[in-house]
């Protein structure tokens, strides 16, 4: 099951997924429904590579804090994204490594975590993969999680199976100075947007 394929890292650098077999038409990815308090309407945007390996999911409101000037339901977010993922004929998916990437500012005695799952439509969605950020911290954060390409749960053939994708955001006070300060974690930026990387394994459907 997928739910055992991936396992979670705390990265500085882009996984590396095993894949070989490329489809070489263009394959179409349309986002079907976003909910969450993470994700506002808009603010959520998916892309396709140009060479059919990854697609990336672009935030621009996905915030998490407590503290000063937060209110009581900020220390958590979370956005589930339903999308179509339209598949070259003759050619299955599975998502072979996921990064993510955000800002995060933990005071002193606060904590942050970043979780994840992943389920085609029709199965059971799989446990949770989680990656824990401690105070002190205040920097850019990064974080993989990888399968192992011999166990992933691969799309039908010849069936349109919704891909989700569920994340969340979360931030705990601990024993941070709440009254005069406030700890964040995002999946965006300064600039407006940070991406999180889906990159794909293919591979050639058996002939009817």
């Amino acid at each position: 099951m997928f739910a055992t394929a991936l396992t979670a890292q705390t990265a500085s650098a882009q996984a590396q997924p095993p894949f070989e077999t490329v489809p070489p038409d263009k394959i179409v990815i349309t986002v079907a429904t976003v909910n969450g308090s993470g994700c506002p309407a808009g603010s959520a945007a998916v892309a396709v590579s140009p060479d059919n390996t990854a697609f990336t999911v672009t935030y621009s409101d996905y915030l998490a804090q407590v503290g000063k000037g937060a209110k009581p339901t900020d220390f958590r977010k979370n956005c589930q994204l339903n999308l179509v993922v339209h598949v070259p004929q003759g050619f299955t998916y599975a998502i072979a490594a996921v990064d993510y990437r955000g800002y995060a500012h933990l005071e002193k005695g606060a904590s942050a975590v970043e979780k994840a799952s992943y389920y085609f439509q029709g199965s059971s969605q799989t446990a949770a993969l989680s990656h824990e950020f401690k105070g002190v911290y205040d920097d850019n954060w990064q974080a993989t999680d990888v399968s192992d390409i011999a166990t992933v749960e691969w799309a039908p053939c010849g069936a349109l199976r919704n891909f989700n994708i569920n994340t969340e955001l979360r931030v705990n006070a601990g024993t941070s100075d709440t009254t005069n300060t406030t700890s964040f974690m995002t999946m965006d930026s300064t600039d407006g947007s940070v991406s999180t990387t889906y990159h794909f394994a293919w591979k050639e459907c058996p002939a009817a």
